[in-house]
């Protein structure tokens, strides 16, 4: 997937995931997240032997949900951590 596609999907899924995890994030932060929640989730997919998505198409439904659910992870670990050390 293109820069360009990339950022608009992470920042469509880093959105997604703010309004579905409640936190209060800017939009530099939601593509962010969805940028690093597709390589996050990506990869724990890629550990179990699952294709997260197809890197050849322009715009993918499965690396917008791919980087949803990574951005939620990654939004849920950070609480976790975050959380421990108040």
């Amino acid at each position: 997937m293109g820069w360009l596609a990339a950022i608009v999907v992470g920042g469509i899924a880093g959105w997604l995931a703010e309004k579905i995890m409640r936190s209060d994030m800017g939009l530099f932060m939601n593509i962010l997240l969805g940028i690093v929640g597709a390589i996050v989730a990506n990869f724990l997919l890629s550990l179990a032997n699952i294709q997260g998505y197809d890197p050849s198409d322009k715009w993918s439904w499965s690396y917008l949900l791919v980087s949803l659910v990574g951005a939620c992870l990654l939004i849920f670990i950070f609480r976790l951590i975050r959380g421990r050390r108040a």
